[in-house]
Order: structure tokens, then sequence, then C-alpha cells
């Protein structure tokens, strides 16, 4: 498979990427966009082929790669999961295959198949850039796609999309709604590339029946945990939002969880061994995760500064940020090695054949079990628990909320209740970890910085972590209540 040989700061000065946030709405041929402020967009023509396998591996991974011409400018553009958004990665130039920058991202959907142009799409687009005052909000583009395929048109169509630009969430919905009054309908959420082609988007797994055998549960959650550890494989490898490394961290806990929450009805040593390659993973993401936390964390407290105090974090910031591309070369590394691929393989039957032994126990069972184990951590705290046990308590948090997941198809209500209970508190200890980790890296700022004022910064930013931490175990009590009442009413 391919290797990406670039470092992260090279690839930044050939690849331009970011974060793509939008809402698509159906038209007809008769929608005009009604008069909002801002600046109208000149019209453009917009020529874009689409390239996939000959199965359209890209298009059911829900990625998107195309060639586009606009002005004599010729551009390679990706998009790929980035959560529930997606990113779009751009490479200049007008070579006929696609580039190696950009294959080198998709070694994972695309293994050895060769890559094909399907359909060229020719968009007419007009739009606006909504403003507030100086501040831009939004563009709305109105297009006018005509499908291009063995040199004729077989299909047109019409689309508005609204990208979020500087406005917030809000800003942007009320563009819906303006969009909506004047005509625009629900859009059934696929890409051009799917409508072109009549292609079905991919869709989750529907959860299986609540009277299913324990096997259908355990299939189905880990289908859906390998599909989102794979879907955000290539932006892990692009390394240019966080987002991507953390949601593939994420999936890999998940699995663990299922598969620990499982284990008395798995072969012992094929859950094991899966177990400890998942583990192998962790640890190879997690230091690279934990600079991003760093960096996110102290970008934030340099904006509550006077410039002079944003200088000395700056200056740590940069270090950070040196450390993460040299941390992402090594993530690099083992993402391309042979242990790595295995590991997919691996995932990809487990999801499709998990090693079950016969067994009496239901998934309810399963989950009960979880949250005894977690009831009894919480039995056995101090009056005034230690952060060490407050970390504990989370974790066990976690695993029981993904066993309860395990079981919510055949649980219902209950399961949803207690599964709310647990990300409530699940998220309240986090913030307490978190400003225990922030005391770490202040301690590391301090130890970088030889500022007269580094400790006056420091000791601001280390009193607003401890009164963090204050408020979690002021609330965290209530937070026991509900969840263990909502366990015994979910699992006994």
């Amino acid at each position: 498979m391919a290797r990406l040989l670039s470092t992260p700061s090279q690839q930044r000065s050939t690849i331009s990427s970011q974060a793509e946030r939008e809402i698509k709405l159906a038209v007809d041929s008769n929608f005009q966009l009604p008069r909002l402020p801002g600046i109208p967009l000149p019209r453009r023509l917009l020529i874009s082929t689409y390239y996939d396998t000959i199965a359209y591996d890209l298009a059911h991974a829900r990625i998107t790669l195309r060639h586009r011409i606009e002005r004599g400018k010729h551009v390679w553009q990706l998009k790929i999961p980035l959560g529930e958004d997606r990113q779009e990665v751009e490479v200049a130039g007008d070579q006929s295959d696609p580039p190696a920058t950009l294959r080198g991202l998709l070694v994972v959907p695309l293994e050895h198949r060769k890559l094909l142009p399907v359909v060229t799409l020719r968009v007419w687009r007009t739009g606006l850039l909504v403003r507030h005052g100086r501040v831009a909000v939004a563009e709305i583009a109105l297009d006018t796609v005509s499908v291009i395929k063995n040199g004729r048109t077989i299909r047109q169509f019409r689309e508005l999309e609204i990208e979020q630009r500087q406005g917030n969430e809000a800003a942007v919905r009320s563009l819906e709604q303006q969009m909506r009054e004047a005509g625009a309908s629900d859009h059934d959420g696929r890409p051009k590339f799917f409508r072109a082609l009549s292609l079905q988007a991919p869709t989750p797994a529907p959860q299986p029946d609540p009277k299913a055998p324990v096997v259908g549960h355990l299939t189905w959650a880990l289908t859906r945990h390998v599909r989102w550890f794979l879907a955000h494989d290539p932006g892990t490898r692009l390394g240019t939002e966080s987002e991507s490394l953390h949601q593939i961290r994420v999936a890999t806990r998940r699995l663990r969880a299922v598969l620990r929450t499982a284990r008395p009805i798995l072969l012992s040593a094929w859950v094991a061994s899966l177990d400890q390659e998942l583990d192998w993973l962790s640890e190879v993401l997690g230091t690279a995760r934990d600079l991003d936390v760093q960096i996110a964390y102290f970008m934030e407290e340099s904006s509550g500064l006077d410039a002079r105090d944003r200088k000395l974090l700056a200056a740590f910031i940069s270090h950070l940020r040196s450390q993460r591309d040299a941390v992402q070369q090594m993530v690099l590394s083992e993402l391309t090695s042979a242990r790595y691929f295995d590991l997919i393989r691996r995932l990809q039957q487990a999801a499709h054949d998990p090693a079950v032994i016969e067994s009496p126990l239901t998934v309810r069972q399963l989950a009960r079990q979880a949250f005894k184990k977690l009831r009894k951590a919480i039995r056995r705290l101090r009056t005034s628990p230690s952060d060490v046990a407050l970390h504990k308590i989370r974790i066990k948090t976690k695993r029981a909320r993904y066993a309860a997941e395990l079981a919510r198809a055949s649980v219902g209500k209950p399961a949803l209740r207690f599964i709310k209970a647990a990300r409530a508190l699940q998220d309240l200890l986090g913030i307490h970890q978190d400003a225990i980790q922030a005391e770490r890296h202040v301690r590391q700022f301090l130890k970088y910085s030889t500022h007269v004022r580094s400790g006056f910064v420091a000791g601001r930013m280390v009193e607003r972590q401890r009164q963090r931490r204050k408020d979690v175990r002021k609330d965290m009590k209530s937070l026991f209540k509900t969840l263990l009442k909502q366990g015994r009413k979910a699992w006994e």
C-alpha cells in the first residue's frame, strides 16, 4: 500500500483543507433567493469530474474525489468524513490522475483498487455572501447541475447550500428557515455525485430486533464502531484537523468497551488478542491526542489574556505544534505498518463474524454486569474522593454507558434514560480530568518559559482550573444519585 513520505509541515504547503459545515436544501426550477443583507456572488461555471472505483468504494465510505476546473484553474478536491460533517482537502494540479498525496490518504478504503473517472458534472453557481455588519455569516450557493456522461447530458437538477462562515449555528439555522419560507424544502442529504448517479447514501444498519439473539446486537454494535473508525482513517493520516484523530480514538475506545462487555460470550483467546491490538493503537494515538488537547487548551487560555501575556503563550504553542508535527510522523509510520492493516482486517472480520461461544446470557444481563461494577465503585467512594478515584469512576461510567448502548434496542427507554444520565456524569467528570491535565500543561509551560511574568500567568491559569474542579465536586453527588436511580430502573 502507498505510504505518505512528506512531513506534516510539507503537506500543509501543498495541501489546503478546511472543515465543511453546510446545510443542503432542495429547490425547484422556479426558486429564487430572497432579499438578504450581503454581497451577490458572480455567476460561475464549475466543471467537476468525479473519481471512484468500479464498485464505488469511496462513495460507500462517504468520500468524494473530484477534479475541478473553474476559469482555467485546475484543482483536485477530496471530501472525507469529519464527525457528522466533512473535511474538504484541495491540491492544485492539472494531471490526468489523482495526485499521490490524495491517494496516500485513501489506502484503507481503496486497498489496491484502481481509481477511474465515473461522471462529470457541469454546475452553474450563483449565490450570496450573507453579512451581518462586517461579519461574513454564511455563503449561500444556488446550483444548477447538468450530469454529463459519455459526452451527453443525462440529467439535470438544482439544489441550494448554506455554508457556515463566521456565523454561529443559530444564524445559519435562521437562514435555513428563510430559504424554506422562500420555497426550499428538505434535501435527501446526498452529495451531488450520489444524485448524479442515483446512488443511495450510506445509511447505518438498523438496530436489531429487541428479541434478537445476543450475537445480533453484538455484530450491530461492532459494525457501527468499525465503520466510524474507518471513516476517520484518512483525516487522521492528513493530520490537519484534530477531530479526526479524536474520533478514531473514540471508535477504538468504544470497540474495546463492547468487546469487554461481551467477553463472557466470546472466545477468550480471540477477544484478548484483539483487545491487545486495540490497546496498542490507543497508545499510538494517545501522545498525538494529548498534544492536540494541550494546544487547544493554551489557545483558549491565550484568548483571555492581554497582548503582552499572549506572546508568552504564543511561543509555547508554537513549540507544542512542532512536537505535534514530529508525533504525526510516528503516527503515520504506524498507520502504514503491516500490524495496523492486520488490525483493520481483524476488526472487519469481527464485525462480520465475532468468535461467539454458547452462552445463555442476554445483552441486558451483560449491561447489568457493567452497571453493577460501576455502582460498587461509586458506593466505595470516600466523602472526599481522590482525583485518581474519580478518574476510575469516569472510566467505569463510560464502560457502563457503552454496555447500555449495546442493550438499548432490547431494553428501550429505561436504557436510553440510563445512557443520558451516564453521559452527563461522564462529561462532568471529564471536566474534572481536563482541569487536572491543564495544571500539568501549565507546569510544562513554566519549565519552557523563563520570562519574569510566566509565573503570574501560570498562577491565573491554575486558579481557574482548581475552581473548575471544585465546581465539579459540588455538582457530582446529585448526578451519582440520578445515575444509580436510572440504573436500577434499567437493569434490576
